[in-house]
């Protein structure tokens, strides 16, 4: 193939999502006058976090709201959002569950069920503790019946996860959702039961820009040297022992790679062996959908575990804005060789939504849908070992992959920054 210019680069970034961008932004922070280039195949950077305008609503390619640990992050990324305006907000979050709508996480507000259902659920979670010296868990579905029993996992976290993730939860591991898991014990649900009790989980508040997430990857790009980020431009080889990066346009010599493209894809362009077969994902449609009028108040994302609904969550934009028209993102999960009839889905979302009352009178007048593939990893036991296995087999060629899919995981948006930082400096 004829290569239409030469490059060289300190560092090449493979993906202008939060990740990639961040790490640029860190790396010449620390190297001024370095030379970076962040390559995009999209036409646009942002990755998941882009942002769409329709008919004067303002949807991202899905939910996106931050939720910051890190002071200093968000007052970095705030001072290179000027004017913007950035809400703060207590998150209110849903179970429907049976016709009513349960506080969010379900294991702590058990006591809002039906009271023969609250006891068989509190039952099963006190046996479940009592059994705490039998062997550990070996997979994640193993860990929701031993840790909170039988009740509670059949009633919503077995449904609503395997709609989620499309596949079995004794696939996945353990741990698969780290810290986002929220755990509970006899104590935590007793002390839920308080009048004016809340435990809205590790995302208890979020922030969310007027503009959406898009907002945060301007804020990303704003500092860059103009040319850094080049869209539509596909890394398509790397040789990791000429250290050169092939793309659809040129070659580029580099000293090190940072890669946030999915982990089997960076490998194959690598041409690294792996076990393709321990990275499985699913993937999601999500339909954004505006209406003419409002809908509820007072509820920014609601989980539907019922199987016979759709869609897994409904979120509601509106709301964090206090908007007049509704303004809403559906997310159906489904395996990953799964072909989408969106006219078809999108005729039964909005079935299902008139069912659950969250559509009543409301006339739809904007929509908009996007596929996201891969969505959520499928952390097993496999992928943990050859994630670890790969990403270090490429670290010792000079490239690094950072990330969700980077480094095949569950994490937030801030976790990518306070990585790609902390690369920056080892770099």
């Amino acid at each position: 193939m004829p290569w239409l210019m030469k490059d060289r680069a300190d560092v090449v970034v493979i993906g202008a999502g939060v990740s990639g961008l961040a790490l640029a932004n860190a790396y010449l922070a620390r190297q001024p006058g370095a030379r970076v280039v962040v390559l995009e195949r999209e036409a646009e950077a942002g990755g998941y976090c882009r942002t769409v305008t329709r008919a004067g609503f303002v949807w991202d390619y899905s939910g996106h709201f931050f939720h910051f640990k890190h002071a200093d992050i968000e007052a970095w990324l705030r001072a290179r959002m000027p004017g913007e305006d950035v809400r703060t907000v207590v998150k209110r979050s849903f179970i429907r569950y049976a016709g009513r709508d349960i506080d969010f996480p379900f294991q702590k507000n058990i006591h809002q069920l039906p009271l023969e259902e609250f006891l068989a659920c509190l039952v099963d979670l006190y046996f479940a503790a009592e059994s705490g010296g039998a062997a550990s868990p070996t997979s994640f579905g193993e860990m929701l019946y031993r840790r909170l029993g039988r009740s509670i996992t059949e009633k919503f976290l077995r449904p609503y996860n395997e709609k989620l993730y499309a596949t079995e939860l004794e696939r996945l591991d353990v741990d698969a959702m780290g810290r986002f898991f929220p755990h509970a014990n006899i104590a935590d649900v007793i002390a839920n039961m308080r009048p004016g009790a809340q435990d809205g989980g590790y995302n208890a508040t979020f922030t969310y820009p007027a503009s959406g997430a898009m907002a945060y990857v301007r804020a990303l790009l704003r500092d860059l040297p103009a040319g850094a980020v080049s869209c539509g431009e596909e890394v398509v080889a790397i040789d990791t022992a000429a250290r050169v990066v092939r793309t659809s346009h040129r070659e580029i010599a580099y000293g090190s790679v940072v890669s946030s493209a999915p982990l089997p894809a960076l490998a194959r362009v690598c041409g690294a062996a792996t076990d393709a077969a321990a990275f499985t994902s699913n993937k999601v449609l999500v339909f954004n959908l505006g209406f003419d009028a409002k809908g509820a108040r007072g509820v920014h994302w609601m989980y539907f575990p019922d199987r016979a609904r759709v869609f897994y969550r409904v979120g509601w934009y509106d709301n964090i804005f206090e908007a007049e028209r509704m303004s809403l993102y559906v997310e159906i999960g489904a395996t990953a060789d799964a072909a989408f009839d969106v006219d078809a889905l999108r005729d039964r979302v909005m079935a299902d939504l008139r069912e659950e009352g969250v559509v009543t009178t409301q006339r739809l007048v904007a929509h908009h849908h996007v596929v996201l593939d891969p969505a959520y990893c499928h952390i097993t036991k496999a992928s943990i070992a050859e994630t670890a296995r790969l990403r270090a087999a490429l670290s010792e060629r000079g490239v690094w992959s950072i990330g969700r899919y980077g480094a095949w995981t569950y994490c937030s948006i801030e976790d990518n920054i306070v990585e790609a930082r902390a690369l920056a400096d080892r770099l």
